[in-house]
């Protein structure tokens, strides 16, 4: 499952650890997006990717819920899906995760009281859990650039909010980088180098230019691309 092989033990002290955090992934499903008018919507789906894959690198435990999936929101973006092919979403009728036992169950199953949340949107399936699980002794990291609304005003007065209840905003780079922590943990740094170059835009190109220009590496390759082959009818 995991790409890590030990790893080595970070400091906690208030911060982010692969050992004290759980990951919470909220109703990234199409009619959700279609919604969201405050971000770039791709970048939300890569911010997602790129956190939900660090997530697997450093093996820290993911719940993911989708809400009303065949009556109105759709399946969970099959990109997110791929990193976790095995699975299953935890399926709501709630708009507020943290009304749902069996989201709650799974957060506690984690043994964590670190929430890293992610979801859309940010005003209703961001906020409301977020405030609750605060209320139950919680310790909630929002990842902002993760998340999106129906527009501007929406967004920021639901970060307003948690905030003010006690949520530390946060974004998908800071938590991986927060994870990693330091260069010589070499069990995660190449995995963690591939997510940023993948990921990141000028960040990813820099290392990329740092590693073949002045380290002399060898350039990267990603797998080839292949033209997927026509169905035989679109329906």
């Amino acid at each position: 499952m995991s790409q890590r092989s030990g790893g080595a033990k970070r400091s906690e002290k208030g911060l982010l650890t692969p050992d004290n955090c759980v990951v919470t992934i909220i109703d990234l499903q199409p009619q959700m997006l279609f919604g969201v008018g405050n971000f770039d919507r791709q970048t939300i789906i890569n911010n997602n990717v790129a956190l939900c894959k660090a997530a697997r690198v450093f093996d820290v435990p993911v719940v993911l819920s989708t809400v009303e999936t065949k009556g109105f929101s759709g399946n969970m973006w099959p990109q997110i899906q791929a990193v976790f092919p095995k699975q299953t979403p935890i399926e709501r009728t709630s708009m507020n995760s943290w009304d749902d036992q069996n989201f709650v169950a799974a957060v506690q199953k984690s043994g964590r009281k670190k929430i890293v949340l992610s979801g859309l949107w940010t005003e209703t399936c961001v906020a409301l859990p977020t405030i609750q699980a605060i209320h139950d002794g919680y310790e909630v990291y929002v990842v902002e650039d993760c998340c999106g609304d129906v527009n501007q005003l929406a967004h920021d007065n639901a970060m307003k909010r948690v905030v003010q209840a006690g949520a530390k905003p946060v974004t998908a780079l800071s938590v991986m980088l927060e994870w990693q922590r330091d260069w010589a943990h070499k069990d995660t740094y190449d995995a963690v180098m591939d997510i940023v170059k993948t990921h990141f835009g000028a960040y990813g190109v820099g290392v990329e230019y740092a590693y073949t220009m002045v380290h002399g590496a060898a350039a990267t390759k990603f797998p080839e691309y292949r033209v997927p082959a026509a169905t035989a009818a679109h329906k």
